[in-house]
Order: structure tokens, then sequence, then C-alpha cells
């Protein structure tokens, strides 16, 4: 085997390793964006990916302190997010939560509607 294969296989498998190793590390978080062109508030769940499925509890939070949706949804094996969105019209205006509990722990995010 001359140098140059063997230096492509070492150098392809350094980058399988460390993107084997990043997807292991991903923390547990939630996005959300609010797309007013769209009338849309958009929120995504990550979470490391993993060979079964997993339900989450999505929890809509009201400035006033009200859960106004709670939405069980489940993210299938080998994927690593899922989302839930509503509409923007209608929503009270103040800061929002956004709680997801995932087993038995809890994830938050605020975002404002003004």
């Amino acid at each position: 085997m001359n140098k140059t294969v063997f230096k492509i296989i070492f150098i392809s498998l350094i980058f399988l390793i460390n993107l084997y190793a990043i997807d292991k590390n991903i923390e547990k978080r939630i996005d959300c964006i609010i797309l007013e062109d769209e009338n849309s508030i958009i929120c995504k769940y990550t979470h490391e990916r993993i060979q079964k499925d997993k339900m989450v509890i999505f929890n809509w939070i009201e400035p006033n302190g009200e859960t106004t949706r709670v939405r069980s949804m489940i993210i299938p094996a080998g994927h690593g997010s899922v989302y839930d969105y509503r509409y923007v019209n209608g929503r009270a205006k103040g800061k929002w939560t956004l709680k997801v509990v995932d087993s038995n722990k809890s994830f938050e995010t605020n975002f404002i509607i003004e």
C-alpha cells in the first residue's frame, strides 16, 4: 500500500471517529423561533440519537403561568429532534415558556410574543 492511500485511509478514519464523537456529545436543548410572516412559533427539541423510540412531552406555558397545551410526541429511533408549532395570532402577549419533559428531566426555554 503506498503512502498516499494510507494517508487517505488514516484521515478518513480520524474524520469518522470525530463525527461519531460529535454526535454523542449533542446537548439536549430547545430552540424556538417566531416567524411573524408565517404566523408561526416553531420549537424544536434536540437530543442525542438513540436506537429506540423515545417519548417527550411539550408543555406550552402562557405568561400568566397557565399551561395551555400539553403534547406527547415520539422521537423515532435514530432521529435527533422533534418539533411542535403554534400560530402566533390569538396568543397572549408576553414571556412564554416551553418546557419539554424527557424521561425524568425537564428542559425549558422562553420566548416573547409582542
